[in-house]
């Protein structure tokens, strides 16, 4: 399967650069998987394609101001640290820029040596673990001194850090944010819960290899990044009891929908736990217990795209996106979203 089967001609003024005003009021594409019909909606008419019994399942992770800037302490040369995981205590992948001047033993000071970092090793595809040094509480430092670290197809700053979190955000540790569910207001959430639909939450820290392109011209020979995601023993419970009445699995985003496949048994339900997936998720691909997907529209030649292919077929899927551009939805994290039903 060759990864130009997913390219498509996405015009650059169609890249939303900024997060509208109101989550709520962005516009809804509404495809169905089987017969490839498309219908235009607004974002607010999402219940009306929900019924008593449905699970939606959102990914309660939060986005860290993973971005730091700082200089060489040896040379006060200008320095980018992205963090990317916590590997344990104070060490963390981290992708710098620029890498060359990065190497083991390299010590890196942030907000006038409130932070410090010393490179301990290099890893793969040229990513530094970072040895922090810092007095009082980790989090609280970072929230001073980092940024929020927007992809790099947008380059307006953004002027409330909050909206690239949803409002479930609860559990630290994304270098991305869930964008599916950034279209949420706590309002929808109660009117969905009010219909009777059952809300279940699980985490997956988004890392940014999900979002790296694929460079493997055959996608069988693209390997994935691991996450971490955690299900607890409520929230599956609470999923696979809809399933077992006849409800339908709606997640919000691809990283929801990776954490259930990834978490699911054969029989299609659920198993509580945490660990890390690396899931690689496409045309061909059977799905165990998902049944719908809430989702923004994705890059081309991406393994998003590939993912929504798998469960609404590539043809669909183009289709779709072809009539997105012909209506000027917008696109990307801060873009329009789209159902897959």
């Amino acid at each position: 399967m060759n990864v130009s089967e997913f390219n498509f001609e996405l015009p650059q003024e169609l890249i939303a650069q900024d997060p509208l005003e109101d989550r709520a009021s962005s516009r809804l594409l509404v495809l169905n998987k089987a017969t490839g019909a498309v219908e235009h909606k607004g974002f607010r008419e999402l219940p009306s394609y929900l019924r008593r019994g449905d699970c939606l399942v959102i990914n309660d992770t939060k986005v860290i101001p993973a971005r730091l800037y700082g200089v060489k302490e040896d040379t006060n040369a200008k320095i980018e640290v992205l963090l990317l995981k916590r590997k344990e205590h104070d060490i963390w992948e981290t992708l710098v820029k620029p890498g060359k001047k990065a190497k083991p033993g390299t010590r890196i000071s942030f907000g006038d040596g409130l932070l410090t970092g010393t490179v301990t090793h290099v890893v793969e595809e040229g990513n530094r673990l970072i040895q922090f040094s810092y007095e009082g509480i980790f989090e609280e430092i970072l929230d001073r001194l980092g940024q929020m670290p927007l992809p790099p197809y947008i380059t307006h700053e953004l002027e409330d850090k909050n909206r690239y979190q949803t409002v479930y955000a609860r559990h630290d540790g994304s270098a991305a944010a869930p964008t599916a569910g950034l279209h949420f207001t706590n309002e929808l959430l109660q009117e969905i819960e009010d219909m009777g639909v059952t809300i279940a939450h699980v985490t997956l820290h988004v890392g940014l290899g999900t979002f790296r392109p694929v460079k493997a011209e055959n996608i069988l020979d693209h390997h994935m990044h691991s996450e971490f995601y955690m299900v607890e023993e409520e929230e599956a419970r609470k999923i696979n009891d809809a399933k077992k009445s006849g409800g339908r699995i709606i997640c919000v985003g691809t990283t929801s929908c990776r954490t259930l496949e990834s978490a699911a048994g054969e029989d299609g339900f659920l198993k509580a736990g945490s660990g890390w997936t690396d899931i690689f998720i496409y045309p061909g691909y059977r799905f165990k217990i998902l049944d719908c997907l809430v989702t923004n529209f994705h890059l081309p030649e991406s393994t998003l795209v590939m993912l929504v292919s798998a469960l609404a077929g590539r043809d669909h899927v183009l289709n779709a996106y072809e009539e997105a551009i012909r209506q000027r939805y917008r696109f990307f994290s801060f873009g329009d979203a789209m159902l897959i039903h």
